[in-house]
């Protein structure tokens, strides 16, 4: 859903840290006569690397859209600079994935509907057809695709195609309870974002909760991660807790548990949605 905001360019760098960074680029902006509306900029001392986040009006900048990359790289080759760069006209296209549990779907459809986010849904997928009407409520397509062990790679190359044709950028894993395989992780790098309860690895597997309940915990949480080949163990993008006691029972826990699941979701999904994260050796510099 498109916003009223000023068309504007972001651009996402980090590089090997040195004096004149910021100079460079925001030389080349002003030069070109760009009205930078936030800049942000972070150095991790121990490993010698600049992180940065700028964005800017692009109302009178004299270089067109389509050539601004080409301009910027001259200036980025000279410091050995890992670019992205985003326009927010660019409306994102997210794909949801979601297996029997809806309270993370529901979230994500309406904070959707209510315009937070400046993004279009063309589908949901789902291993089970029982949040269909979900779906439905808010007009979406539904896709079902059964997975087994047998089936798994024709159906996730099914799954694939059929992101390809309606051209998704980004996919939610909603509380979609299947493990993407290496092929099909490698077509979205760092364009996957998961959820699960912190727990991990202590409370992994099945009932998390009751575990954490036999163990009388008195904090629990959960991540949102982007997803690489090793199960749970892609960069971090959001995380909280909410504390539990001994009055708290299994059923208190879930419920608390999925509170904490949809608002550290939601928030992970803002910042990717925003050109707010820089991923660097499995860790992610989330800009504010």
């Amino acid at each position: 859903m498109p916003d009223s905001s000023p068309r504007s360019a972001i651009l996402l760098i980090f590089c090997p840290d040195r004096s004149g960074l910021v100079a460079a680029v925001t030389d080349f902006i002003a030069r070109s006569n760009g009205n930078i509306l936030h800049l942000d900029q972070h150095v991790d001392a121990q490993e010698n690397v600049f992180f940065m986040r700028v964005e800017w009006d692009l109302a009178r900048f004299s270089i067109a859209p389509e050539h601004i990359g080409t301009q910027f790289g001259l200036v980025a080759d000279r410091f050995q600079m890992t670019w992205q760069l985003h326009f927010s006209s660019h409306v994102p296209r997210m794909a949801i994935f979601v297996s029997k549990e809806s309270h993370c779907l529901y979230d994500i459809l309406y904070r959707y509907q209510a315009g937070e986010w400046q993004v279009e849904i063309p589908l949901i997928i789902s291993n089970h057809p029982d949040l269909g009407s979900v779906a439905e409520k808010f007009g979406i397509p539904y896709r079902v695709f059964p997975i087994t062990a047998e089936t798994k790679a024709a159906q996730e190359q099914q799954q694939i195609e059929l992101l390809k044709e309606t051209s998704v950028d980004l996919i939610v894993l909603a509380r979609y309870m299947q493990i993407l395989s290496e092929h099909f992780v490698s077509q979205y790098p760092n364009r996957i974002i998961n959820i699960h309860h912190s727990f991990l690895p202590a409370f992994a597997g099945a009932k998390p909760y009751h575990r954490a309940h036999g163990r009388g915990v008195k904090i629990i949480g959960a991540s949102s991660h982007y997803v690489t080949a090793e199960l749970d163990a892609g960069p971090i993008i959001e995380q909280d807790v909410v504390r539990v006691n001994h009055r708290d029972s299994v059923d208190d826990l879930i419920r608390k548990g999925k509170d904490v699941e949809k608002l550290v979701l939601s928030r992970a999904v803002r910042y990717h949605l925003q050109r707010q994260v820089l991923v660097y050796n499995n860790k992610t510099v989330i800009f504010g």
